[in-house]
């Protein structure tokens, strides 16, 4: 089966999978669960779609895939907003991968999903960083397996993920570190892409269904033109973050976060007000996705450093 084929499989199983399991109400559970995601969940992506063993190599318990496999997972969890420990296992992962000789029972227990992994970038935080069992620290150009360390969760704008602030107690050297920061970009950007376009359906239906002065909103022509003007900002993001997953290198992992991110907080920033007073609310969906996208936009160092960091390759 060609690799488009195998991708295309693969998102269908994810899709289907949070379509039954992740509904709006089962991701409201899973936030505010002790874990903050869903843990039979966790275990069907794991068992039925191998997510946590994607990066990993066969011979390692693995399933010999590629960033792109991860890739087209973390964008159809992004759709949902599905809580999942899958973004800093694949990072930690990628981590261990990075030394001469990986830790193979490390990492067949992160591959199957019972452990969970977690990279701090500098600052002491990190995705699922309460909650990980295997902690890598990224810093100047090392990696190190902080093999004790202590964690507490931190409060975060946004409830469907979770952050952990972590001290490490002690560590060994992994390696040099092969550009884990620009894999989490590239990965980051792609879940955004996901959110995203789903947040632009939500409001693309809604707009069809209510009614102002007897005729649904959406059929006025210049909403008709927003919404227009948010298909083109995703569609152009998404075939960014394409080019990075294809060839990840730090500009690509640069450009990819600094136009997902543009474009996410764009569709976000336009639901709300397209849904009036209900987007804001508890209730409404729209919330969660407008708290997403700031949230997001904040992690792995801000769209403006990435920005700089382009500019300076330039100039």
């Amino acid at each position: 089966m060609a690799r488009n084929e195998e991708r295309d499989l693969l998102r269908q199983t994810v899709a289907a999978l949070v379509d039954k399991h992740a509904t709006p109400e089962a991701v409201r559970v899973a936030m505010e669960s002790e874990r903050g995601y869903d843990e039979s969940l966790w275990q069907l992506l794991c068992e039925q779609v191998g997510a946590a063993a994607l990066v990993v190599p066969e011979e390692l318990g693995g399933a010999g895939g590629e960033l792109g496999d991860a890739a087209v997972v973390l964008e159809e969890l992004g759709k949902a907003l599905v809580p999942t420990p899958l973004l800093g296992t694949i990072l930690a992962e990628l981590a261990l991968l990075a030394a001469q000789e990986p830790e193979a029972a490390t990492l067949e227990q992160l591959a199957e999903g019972s452990a969970i992994g977690a990279v701090v970038f500098g600052d002491d935080y990190a995705v699922n960083g309460d909650i990980a069992d295997v902690v890598i620290g990224a810093r100047d150009g090392q990696l190190q397996r902080w093999t004790a360390f202590s964690a507490e969760p931190v409060a975060t704008m946004d409830p469907t993920r979770r952050l952990g602030r972590i001290t490490a107690e002690a560590s060994t050297p992994i390696g040099a570190d092969p550009g884990i920061a620009d894999y989490a970009a590239i990965l980051l950007a792609a879940e955004q892409i996901g959110t995203a376009a789903r947040c632009l359906d939500l409001t693309v239906e809604y707009t069809k269904s209510r009614v102002q002065f007897g005729r649904p909103i959406g059929s006025f022509q210049a909403l008709k033109h927003r919404m227009a003007d948010l298909f083109v900002a995703v569609s152009a993001a998404r075939a960014v973050v394409e080019d990075a997953i294809a060839e990840p290198s730090p500009t690509s992992a640069a450009l990819a976060r600094v136009v997902a991110s543009e474009a996410l907080s764009k569709v976000a920033g336009e639901a709300v007000q397209l849904h009036g007073g209900i987007a804001i609310t508890w209730e409404s969906d729209i919330q969660l996705y407008f708290k997403r996208a700031h949230g997001s936009s904040q992690l792995l160092g801000l769209p403006a450093q990435h920005l700089r960091r382009l500019q300076a390759e330039v100039l």
